[in-house]
C-alpha cells in the first residue's frame, strides 16, 4: 500500500477515495488548504473527512474501497463517520477469480535462520514451556496452584524451561459431546498438547465431567510417556494429593525432558499468528500492512502466516478469494462467511455489530472500513489453505483460520493450529500475552506508543508521518520477530502476561 498523498492535515490512500483520514485534529473552520477545503465539522485524529460532497446513497470510498454508504447529504469537509454514514444494503461475495500460482519460496540455503527448540518430531519451538491443562472447569484450581509451585524456581531455569503454564478454562462440562463447541474444545487442548513451544503436558481432569480425559487419548490415539502424564482428581484423592501428584509427575517430567539447547534453524518452521484489536483509524494505514509486508517476508522465506477473525475480514473477502490457491480454498472461506451470517443471525445479531465502541471512537466507522484494514495483516502471498477453529495448520506460506473477533479466542485458536509465535497490532492500546507464544504488540500511531512504551514492542506510527515506509517498518517487524524466536523476551513477557488469555471458542447450549 502507498500513501498517495500525505499533507501535514489529512492523507489520502487512493485516487478514488471519496474521504481522507486527518493525521492530527483538524478545528472546524480550518482550511486545509492540501486539499482545497475547510473542515465543516471537529475531526478528531484518525477519522475521516469528506473530499467531495456526497448525497445520500452515495458509496463512502476509502482504500478505493466501498466501506458504506452515505445515509444524508455530506458536505466537503465534513466529519464522515457513523453518524452519517451505514453498511450499504446488501454485501455479496461475487464470482471465483481464477486460481493463482503459488508465491514462490527461496531456496533453503538462502532463507534466514534463528535460534530455536527442535522436537523429536523435527518441529521447531520459539519457547520451551511445561503445560499443565485442565479438561474442566473443576480441574482448574488445581493446575493453577501446580504452576504457582514451580514458577520462578531455579529448578526450572537448571533445565532451560520457560516456565508451567496452567491453561485452564470455564467449560469442559454440560456440553453435547457431538456439537461444534465440544470438537472446538478437544482440538484446542490436544492442539495446545503437541505445540512446538510445548516440551511437556501434564493433563488434569476431575474425573466426572463430559470432557473425559479417555475420551481425548482414545479420538487422538496419545498414549502416556515421560512427557505426556494424565490423571483425574477423584481417582488421586481429592485437592492436596492431586496437587502433590502433579508437583511429583512436572518434577519426573522435568528430568525426563533434560536440559534442552537452542539450535540454529531455519524460520521456515515459524509459524506466525496475525492479530490485531483495539484498532483505530490508522490500523489499516500503518501497523497492519507494515505486519502484511513481514508475513510476505517470512512466506517468502518458507514459514507460515495465520490470518483469522473472520467477522473482521467480512467485506474485504474478495480480496483474500483473489489470492486463493484453488477454487476449493476460495470456497471453505466463503463457507465460513456463510456459516457465520447463519450464526449471528440466530443469535439476534450481525456481523456489523462489529467494530467496537472504541474502535469507533479511533474513527472507524463499518466491519468493512475494519476489515479493508485488518485483512492487510495477511500481506500479498498466495492463499494456500482455509482451516477451521485450531485444527492443525498443515500447509506452509499464508493460510486462513476461522474464528471469532475476539482476540484471546482467535489467538487460542492459532496456538492449538500450531503457531509458535503471534504478532498483535493495536491502535487503542494492548495489554495481552499468550503463553506459551510470545507476542509482539505493534502500535499503528506514535503518539499511543510513546503513552503505552512500556507494553508497545513496535511504533508503526512513523508511516503516517512520513519518517519510513510500509516496507521499511515491515522489514523492521521481521527481524524482530526473528530476534523474539530466537528468545529475546517480548513486552508482555517481561510482565509475565499469558496466564488468563487461554480462552477455548464456547459454542452451543449449556445444560
Amino acid at each position: 500500500m502507498q500513501l498517495i498523498t500525505r499533507t501535514q492535515s489529512v492523507v489520502v490512500l487512493n485516487e478514488q477515495d471519496s474521504v481522507a483520514v486527518a493525521r492530527k485534529p483538524i478545528a472546524k473552520g480550518t482550511t486545509v488548504a492540501e486539499i482545497g477545503l475547510i473542515a465543516e465539522d471537529d475531526i478528531p485524529s484518525g477519522h475521516k473527512i469528506a473530499l467531495r460532497a456526497l448525497a445520500p446513497g452515495d458509496a463512502v470510498i476509502k482504500y478505493g474501497q466501498t466501506i458504506g454508504v452515505s445515509i444524508q447529504a455530506i458536505a466537503a469537509g465534513a466529519h464522515v463517520h457513523t453518524h452519517n454514514v451505514a453498511m450499504p444494503p446488501n454485501h455479496a461475495n461475487g464470482e471465483l477469480p481464477p486460481a493463482v500460482v503459488r508465491t514462490p519460496v527461496l531456496p533453503h540455503e538462502q532463507r534466514r535462520r534463528f535460534m530455536g527448540y527442535r522436537r523429536c518430531d523435527g518441529r521447531v519451538g520459539t519457547r520451551n514451556y511445561i503445560g499443565i491443562l485442565s479438561t474442566v472447569n473443576c480441574s482448574a484450581t488445581v493446575s493453577r496452584a501446580v504452576a504457582a509451585h514451580f514458577n520462578g524456581s531455579a529448578h526450572l531455569a537448571e533445565h532451560n524451561i520457560d516456565g508451567v503454564v496452567a491453561l485452564t478454562h470455564g467449560s469442559g462440562c454440560a456440553i453435547n459431546t457431538e456439537s461444534e463447541g465440544f470438537q472446538f474444545l478437544e482440538r484446542t487442548l490436544w492442539g495446545y498438547a503437541r505445540n512446538p513451544n510445548i516440551a511437556g503436558v501434564l493433563l488434569i481432569g476431575l474425573g466426572c465431567e463430559t470432557n473425559q480425559i479417555s475420551s481425548l487419548m482414545k479420538k487422538y490415539q496419545l498414549v502416556e510417556t515421560p512427557n505426556f502424564r494424565v490423571f483425574n482428581i477423584q481417582h488421586a484423592g481429592g485437592t492436596r494429593r492431586s496437587i502433590d501428584k502433579a508437583i511429583e509427575q512436572v518434577n519426573e517430567m522435568v528430568l525426563a525432558i533434560g536440559r534442552l539447547e537452542r539450535t540454529e534453524e531455519s524460520v521456515e518452521h515459524l509459524i506466525l499468528g496475525l492479530q490485531c484489536g483495539g484498532s483505530d483509524g490508522y490500523s489499516g494505514i500503518t501497523a497492519n500492512p507494515a505486519l502484511g509486508h513481514a508475513a510476505d517476508l517470512l512466506v517468502r522465506n518458507g514459514g507460515t502466516a495465520i490470518l483469522s477473525e473472520t467477522p473482521e475480514i467480512y467485506g474485504a473477502e474478495h480480496l483474500l478469494i483473489r489470492r486463493a490457491v484453488s477454487h476449493e480454498v476460495a470456497n471453505k472461506l466463503l463457507s465460513r462467511l456463510t456459516w457465520w451470517e447463519h450464526y449471528t443471525r440466530i443469535n439476534n445479531a450481525e456481523l456489523n455489530n462489529n467494530p467496537s465502541p472504541g474502535n469507533k471512537v479511533g474513527g472507524l466507522t463499518t466491519i468493512l472500513e475494519k476489515s479493508l484494514g485488518a485483512a492487510a495483516k495477511g500481506g500479498s502471498t498466495t492463499l494456500n489453505a482455509v482451516y477451521e477453529y485450531a485444527e492443525p495448520i498443515s500447509e506452509k506460506g499464508f493460510v486462513f483460520m476461522d474464528s471469532p473477533g475476539y482476540d484471546p479466542v482467535s489467538v487460542t485458536g492459532q496456538i492449538a493450529s500450531g503457531a509458535t509465535l503471534i504478532c498483535f497490532t493495536t491502535g487503542r492500546g494492548s495489554v495481552a500475552g499468550f503463553k506459551p507464544a510470545p507476542c509482539l504488540k505493534l502500535a499503528t500511531n506514535s503518539e499511543m506508543y510513546r503513552r503505552m512504551e512500556e507494553d508497545m514492542d513496535i511504533d508503526c506510527g512513523g508511516i503516517i508521518e512520513g519518517r519510513e515506509t510500509v516496507a521499511q517498518a515491515g522489514e523492521r517487524i521481521f527481524e524482530a520477530l526473528i530476534e523474539v524466536a530466537s528468545g529475546a523476551p517480548s513486552k508482555s513477557e517481561s510482565y509475565n502476561y499469558g496466564d488468563n488469555e487461554f480462552v477455548p471458542w464456547s459454542v452451543g447450549a449449556v445444560t
